[in-house]
Protein backbone atom coordinates (compact mmCIF):
# COMPACT_ATOMS: atom_id res chain seq x y z
CA UNK A 1 0.00 0.00 0.00
CA UNK A 2 1.29 3.48 -0.89
CA UNK A 3 2.66 5.65 1.93
CA UNK A 4 3.89 9.27 1.85
CA UNK A 5 7.38 8.15 2.86
CA UNK A 6 7.67 6.08 -0.32
CA UNK A 7 7.85 9.24 -2.44
CA UNK A 8 10.67 10.68 -0.33
CA UNK A 9 12.63 7.46 -0.61
CA UNK A 10 12.03 7.19 -4.37
CA UNK A 11 13.03 10.84 -4.81
CA UNK A 12 16.30 10.11 -3.01
CA UNK A 13 17.01 7.21 -5.36
CA UNK A 14 16.27 9.38 -8.40
CA UNK A 15 18.72 12.03 -7.21
CA UNK A 16 21.34 9.37 -6.47
CA UNK A 17 20.94 7.86 -9.96
CA UNK A 18 21.32 11.28 -11.53
CA UNK A 19 24.52 11.95 -9.56
CA UNK A 20 26.10 8.51 -9.84
CA UNK A 21 24.93 7.01 -13.12
CA UNK A 22 23.66 9.73 -15.43
CA UNK A 23 26.08 11.16 -17.99
CA UNK A 24 25.44 14.77 -19.01
CA UNK A 25 24.73 15.07 -22.71
CA UNK A 26 24.09 11.34 -23.04
CA UNK A 27 21.25 10.54 -20.63
CA UNK A 28 17.98 12.26 -19.88
CA UNK A 29 17.11 12.92 -16.23
CA UNK A 30 16.00 9.86 -14.28
CA UNK A 31 12.26 9.27 -13.87
CA UNK A 32 11.03 7.48 -10.76
CA UNK A 33 8.03 5.19 -10.99
CA UNK A 34 6.50 3.71 -7.86
CA UNK A 35 4.28 0.70 -8.54
CA UNK A 36 2.14 -0.32 -5.59
CA UNK A 37 -0.72 -2.66 -4.92
CA UNK A 38 -2.96 0.02 -3.47
CA UNK A 39 -2.98 3.82 -3.30
CA UNK A 40 -5.23 6.61 -2.14
CA UNK A 41 -5.54 9.01 -5.12
CA UNK A 42 -5.59 12.17 -2.99
CA UNK A 43 -2.63 11.09 -0.87
CA UNK A 44 -0.67 10.25 -4.02
CA UNK A 45 -1.53 13.59 -5.60
CA UNK A 46 -0.39 15.53 -2.53
CA UNK A 47 2.83 13.53 -2.28
CA UNK A 48 3.67 14.09 -5.94
CA UNK A 49 2.91 17.81 -5.77
CA UNK A 50 5.30 18.10 -2.81
CA UNK A 51 8.17 16.63 -4.84
CA UNK A 52 10.32 18.47 -7.36
CA UNK A 53 11.50 15.18 -8.90
CA UNK A 54 9.89 13.59 -12.00
CA UNK A 55 7.98 10.83 -10.18
CA UNK A 56 4.88 8.78 -10.86
CA UNK A 57 2.73 6.36 -8.89
CA UNK A 58 0.78 3.50 -10.40
CA UNK A 59 -1.34 0.69 -9.00
CA UNK A 60 -1.28 -2.88 -10.21
CA UNK A 61 -3.75 -5.71 -9.91
CA UNK A 62 -2.18 -9.13 -10.42
CA UNK A 63 -5.55 -10.70 -11.14
CA UNK A 64 -5.67 -8.78 -14.42
CA UNK A 65 -2.49 -10.55 -15.57
CA UNK A 66 -3.63 -14.10 -14.87
CA UNK A 67 -6.11 -16.15 -16.87
CA UNK A 68 -9.40 -16.91 -15.14
CA UNK A 69 -8.44 -20.56 -14.85
CA UNK A 70 -4.87 -20.61 -13.53
CA UNK A 71 -4.75 -24.26 -12.51
CA UNK A 72 -3.31 -26.33 -15.29
CA UNK A 73 -1.78 -23.37 -17.12
CA UNK A 74 1.43 -23.43 -15.08
CA UNK A 75 3.45 -26.45 -13.94
CA UNK A 76 3.28 -27.43 -10.30
CA UNK A 77 6.36 -27.37 -8.07
CA UNK A 78 6.45 -31.16 -8.25
CA UNK A 79 6.43 -31.07 -12.06
CA UNK A 80 9.26 -28.54 -12.13
CA UNK A 81 11.31 -30.55 -9.64
CA UNK A 82 10.75 -33.76 -11.65
CA UNK A 83 11.84 -32.00 -14.85
CA UNK A 84 14.98 -30.71 -13.14
CA UNK A 85 15.82 -34.23 -11.86
CA UNK A 86 15.41 -35.66 -15.37
CA UNK A 87 17.97 -33.25 -16.86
Amino acid sequence: KFAFADIGQLGGYVVACNHLLRKEGRDNPTIGLLICKEKDRIQAQYALEASSQPLGISEYDLEKFYPEKVEGTMPTIEEIEAKLRDN
